[in-house]
């Protein structure tokens, strides 16, 4: 801690003496910190995302409802050109009823639930378990005829769990590339794909399988290619699917109850991003733009809290107190809330491909001057990851030092990937992913069942939408774009 406050003293220092080649707005930079702090509405957007509107997954009536939630907030607060930019995107699915219970040899409820786009079961199915994860290639050969109908446990029990988060970077003075937290699954002799495949050829009725996550704590994902008629998919709490496969070792034949339905929806097979702007006014640079954004869809097991709530309400309160305080950029300042980003990417690289890529967009590329994104980790923003570019790096180090009182730390050279603002760089724009909080985040709330409104602190939603609205300003403000790598 006393090499950072040494290295935030440093930049401080540097922001003085280089003033007159980097101007920083203290003055503007003041009034951001007090309308963000004093008359923040970052709440009221966060609690509409988790608690009111609930899981985000793109192509469902709750993701449209959030997206057109956003927009009605951004018009009302004066923004301009707000609008929802459609793409193709697929089939929807939520969930509309799940029973999972253990009937004998004692009644137990069991956490469980599906992965996203997995089909309902034929009604309720109440059944002794079939166990197939420790099954060999010719043991499984001979059990394919039980199958029909079944409920089978596909993996043996789980014994590996996650339990340390990636480290932060901005808290050490060491090199820290982020990667994402390594699948920890139950692998027996056969694979899990071969036995996919099994369970899907011999008719199985659902499947259950355990996750990496302990305590109640459930990583649930899905796959939107999933057909109708495939096998039914639950992910089931761990210590709950070990206790059912020890059962059926020593003996006993557990009756397990399942009772799965799921609903597609078809009648809006788009994704959407949301758009909205403050036009610039410099009429050499009002063309130019600076974007910040966030996605807005989850996965379906909980709110998204963590993932990506808190990113959205942050990006979208960031433009309300630039909006409020009446900056006058030279350039525009856009913001976007994608929508497909825990299926690839996809609202980001559609905007990508449709605005800056190709001999069309010529112009728009050039002119284009840096994206700053907002996504994993949550609450406040420490930094930004500068995607090896030394020069946009020692620019950001003399905007985040007057930011040191809200709680900052340090911008790191490294990048970082799998998120919104990878289309960005692998086009050849600057992009910057925000470095944020990883305590109990890949334990507890990335992807889970858990991740709920109570994970964030109001004031790290607040010191977010701060950090976002003077990076983009200053940004915007600066007589160059962004250097390039």
């Amino acid at each position: 801690m006393k090499r950072l406050v040494i290295v935030l003293a440093s930049i401080l220092v540097l922001s003085t003496s280089a003033n007159a080649q980097e101007p920083v707005d203290l003055q503007t930079i003041a009034q951001i910190k007090q309308e963000g702090l004093e008359r923040s509405q970052v709440l009221e957007a966060y609690n509409m995302f988790t608690n009111v509107i609930g899981p985000r997954l793109t192509g469902t009536p709750a993701f449209k409802e959030a997206a057109d939630y956003a927009a009605e907030r951004l018009e009302a607060w004066g923004l301009e050109n707000v609008h929802l930019e459609s793409w193709d995107f697929g089939r929807g699915w939520t969930l509309e009823g799940l029973t999972i219970e253990m009937r004998e040899p004692r009644y137990f409820p069991i956490i469980g639930y599906p992965e996203a786009w997995t089909p309902s079961t034929d009604g309720e199915i109440t059944a002794t378990p079939i166990y197939i994860g420790n099954k060999t290639a010719a043991e499984l050969e001979e059990l394919e005829p039980q199958l029909r109908g079944a409920i089978v446990l596909l993996t043996p029990p789980q014994t590996e769990f996650i339990k340390e988060d990636r480290l932060q970077p901005a808290a050490t003075m060491e090199s820290v590339r982020l990667g994402a937290p390594r699948f920890l699954r139950a692998e027996g002799p056969v694979g899990r794909r071969e036995l996919y495949t099994l369970a899907q050829e011999a008719g199985a009725a659902v499947m259950l399988q355990p996750t990496q996550g302990e305590h109640g704590t459930m990583f649930v994902l899905g796959r939107r290619s999933t057909t109708n008629d495939a096998v039914s998919s639950i992910v089931v709490a761990s210590e709950h699917y070990n206790m059912i496969v020890r059962l059926l070792e020593a003996g006993m034949e557990p009756t397990v109850r399942v009772n799965l339905q799921t609903r597609y929806h078809e009648d809006d097979t788009n994704g959407y991003n949301v758009l909205a702007e403050i036009p610039g006014t410099d009429p050499e640079l009002r063309d130019e733009v600076v974007l910040i954004g966030a996605h807005l869809d989850s996965w379906h097991s909980s709110p998204g809290g963590t993932d990506n709530a808190d990113g959205s309400a942050s990006t979208m309160e960031a433009m309300s107190i630039l909006k409020a305080i009446g900056v006058q950029p030279r350039r525009t300042i856009k913001m976007a809330l994608w929508g497909g980003e825990e299926e690839g990417l996809l609202g980001a690289r559609e905007w990508v491909e449709r605005h800056l890529a190709g001999d069309e967009n010529r112009e728009a590329f050039e002119k284009f001057s840096v994206y700053f994104n907002n996504d994993p980790g949550y609450g406040k923003i420490y930094g930004f990851h500068a995607e090896e570019n030394e020069a946009a790096k020692a620019i950001m180090d003399l905007w985040l030092a007057p930011l040191e009182d809200v709680g900052v730390l340090r911008n790191v050279i490294e990048g970082v990937g799998s998120t919104d603002h990878v289309p960005f760089v692998r086009l050849g724009v600057p992009g910057f992913n925000a470095i944020q909080e990883y305590h109990d985040y890949d334990v507890r709330t990335h992807h889970t069942n858990m991740d709920f409104y109570e994970r964030v602190e109001e004031y790290d939603l607040k010191q977010a939408a701060i950090v976002l609205a003077t990076f983009a300003y200053q940004a915007a403000m600066r007589d160059e774009r962004m250097p390039r790598n």
